[in-house]
């Protein structure tokens, strides 16, 4: 990901530099587990443990010039520093018992950065929900004018979605929580099982149950696909907000700074760039995620297809889904809503939103669903393309008006009779995060 989109902490994370420590790591976790068994002097490896520093990224390139193999290179890099005992590092490994045990310490940590930012996302979309709960504004399905909802009740459906998102991450970042020490072809004969056992226990990693070469990459397109969601509802949210943000519409606004410019040609112009910008990147997000499921299918026990493609999918969703969190946080915190535009759009639909409440009281009057829905709809018709105004089109029709409390039926306030179970339901979510240790 360029550096336009990569926040601090999460390029940290997936720098070189984290890289090469944490195959460390599992290197020295792996010779510890050889000394426990007995098979490695246990002073060898009090001395490979005291002297071993990750290897410079610039001097693991410069080894590979010459090795044309990355971990061979990072292995000599380790071993020219420590003498003798230097026969003992990667002692029993294969490239991708390193490589996938450290590709999921990565990912520990890189879950974990994204988990606070879903929860930092999640945390401002509740308190506009709290703040708009009775902000009364029109709901719309194919982009038209449907009924009244609140400007609550939309922010609410968001926070549910993330919460969903976060369910699905955490479950995605555990199932990456595994090593993996069992050889070329996963079976273990250059390696003592157990080694593999105390290694993964030093590390806070599970052995995976069964491996070939690699861990498999069924985890790994689980966590792209799971990042992919996060990233598919940032994206639903933000279109919505570009939508809202119309000049025809212009209920939201996005924050727009001292000194800031819209355009370089326009000076009127406030646009929504930072939605349209999560928009974007949730694209990249998605397409990574087809990229794990190509994945997943390789040659026997391994072929190396999928290593090029993950080098660049999984830190660059990562650091997408990071950025986009954090954007969406601040957009969503500092998102100027007007509720006065809102009013005046649910004014503008002349009434028509109370057709169903129209219907539905025919119907309780006696009168068939067809034939109701027919002259409900003769009227909004009407109103639709005269311009009228629905609601006296109804009143004035004496046959209506004499079958139904039409008080009753045209009372705004029947859209949101409902609002509080929702939001005690957003109530109960929230107490139950509340409840758990972060």
């Amino acid at each position: 990901m360029i550096a336009r989109y990569s926040r601090p902490a999460m390029a940290r994370i997936w720098s070189d530099e984290t890289r090469l420590a944490r195959m460390l790591d599992v290197e020295l976790a792996a010779l510890e587990g050889w000394g426990e068994v007995g098979a490695v002097p246990i002073e060898a490896v009090d001395r490979i443990r005291a002297a071993a520093r990750a290897p410079s990224v610039e001097r693991v390139a410069e080894i590979e010039r010459t090795t044309n193999h990355d971990v061979a290179a990072f292995v000599d890099a380790v071993a020219e520093t420590l003498g003798e005992d230097g026969r003992w590092f990667h002692f029993g490994l294969t490239s991708s018992d390193v490589i996938d045990s450290a590709l999921a310490l990565v990912v520990q940590e890189a879950g974990a950065l994204v988990l606070v930012d879903l929860r930092r996302a999640f945390d401002a979309v509740v308190a506009r929900a709290v703040e708009h709960r009775d902000s009364i504004c029109m709901g719309r399905t194919h982009g038209v004018h449907a009924e009244p909802t609140t400007f609550g009740l939309k922010l609410a459906g968001w926070a549910f979605a993330l919460d969903r998102d976060r369910v699905r991450l955490e479950r995605a970042i555990e199932g990456m929580r595994v090593g993996k020490l069992s050889g070329a072809v996963g079976q273990y004969a250059a390696i003592d099982p157990e080694v593999e056992r105390l290694a993964c226990e030093r590390l806070g990693l599970e052995p995976a149950p069964t491996s070939t070469q690699i861990v498999q990459r069924d985890r790994h397109a689980e966590l792209l696909s799971a990042l992919a969601l996060a990233a598919s509802s940032l994206d639903r949210f933000a279109t919505e907000i570009r939508h809202l943000a119309r000049t025809e519409v212009r209920e939201v606004e996005e924050p727009f700074g001292r000194g800031q410019k819209g355009s370089s040609a326009m000076p009127h112009k406030r646009n929504p760039i930072t939605a349209e910008r999560i928009c974007g990147l949730a694209r990249v997000v998605r397409a990574n995620a087809l990229v794990g499921m190509e994945n997943v299918v390789l040659w026997h026990e391994r072929d190396i297809s999928h290593s090029s493609a993950e080098r660049i999918v999984l830190p660059d969703s990562f650091l997408a889904v990071d950025y986009a969190l954090d954007r969406f946080a601040w957009l969503v915190g500092g998102l100027v809503v007007r509720t006065e535009r809102m009013g005046a759009n649910v004014a503008a639909s002349q009434g028509l939103f109370f057709s169903q409440r129209v219907l539905l009281a025919l119907v309780e009057s006696g009168l068939g669903r067809d034939d109701a829905y027919r002259h409900v709809q003769r009227h909004a018709m009407r109103a639709w393309e005269e311009g009228l105004d629905f609601q006296e089109l109804v009143r004035g029709d004496a046959e209506l008006a004499g079958q139904v409390d039409l008080d009753r039926v045209f009372a705004l306030e029947a859209f949101t009779a409902h609002v509080d179970t929702i939001f005690e339901r957003l109530q109960a979510l929230v107490a139950s995060r509340e409840a758990v240790p972060a």
